[in-house]
């Protein structure tokens, strides 16, 4: 039995992306384009259009598409920007069809130079501070902050003298292995 791909894309996109507020033309229209199952290990390839996160490998997860397009949407990508894709290959791909430079990375690993935009997939304890001095003037980050049963989607943006940040949305993403948050002894 073949799967038709395409038709499960048009559905996710419909019932999924465009009834959450993304109305951005050119990302629903790369939300349509782009094969999530291309990015899905063959045994969870049933999970690619389904409406959660998938583990593409230990410790990494794709947001779910609902989350990853509020979050792309928020960040206002723009063709011929350079973008960090940290732990999103969904997101860097999406990112790539809008027209931008995409360099994908594991989150764990350092960051160099400045970028445009930073994208995220899976949750982060606390956004660290490295993601943010990564940011170029006007550079806009987005992550998913969580520490309890609820993450919050973030937005984070540079100035010339600082770092703002905003809350977009809930979303409960699994905490991205290695970002959990650190205990500590409490009297």
């Amino acid at each position: 039995m073949s799967v038709d791909f395409r038709a499960l894309r048009e559905t996710m996109v419909d019932s999924q992306v465009r009834t959450q507020d993304v109305t951005d033309l050119a990302l629903i229209e790369a939300l349509r384009a782009f094969p999530r199952e291309s990015l899905t290990p063959p045994d969870k390839i049933w999970l690619a259009y389904a409406d959660g996160e998938v583990e593409y490998a230990p410790g990494r997860w794709m947001l779910r598409p609902r989350d990853v397009a509020k979050l792309l949407q928020a960040l206002r990508p723009r063709t011929g920007e350079g973008a960090l894709a940290l732990s999103a290959p969904y997101a860097g791909g999406i990112l790539e069809r809008l027209g931008l430079a995409v360099f994908r990375q594991d989150a764990a690993e350092p960051i160099e130079g400045l970028w445009d935009l930073i994208v995220c997939e899976g949750a982060v304890s606390t956004t660290p501070e490295a993601w943010k001095q990564a940011l170029k003037v006007g550079g806009r980050l987005g992550d998913i902050e969580r520490v309890g049963p609820v993450g919050r989607a973030m937005l984070y943006a540079r100035t010339e003298h600082s770092v703002g940040s905003r809350s977009l949305f809930n979303s409960t993403p699994p905490v991205l292995a290695g970002f959990e948050p650190q205990r500590s002894f409490v009297f």
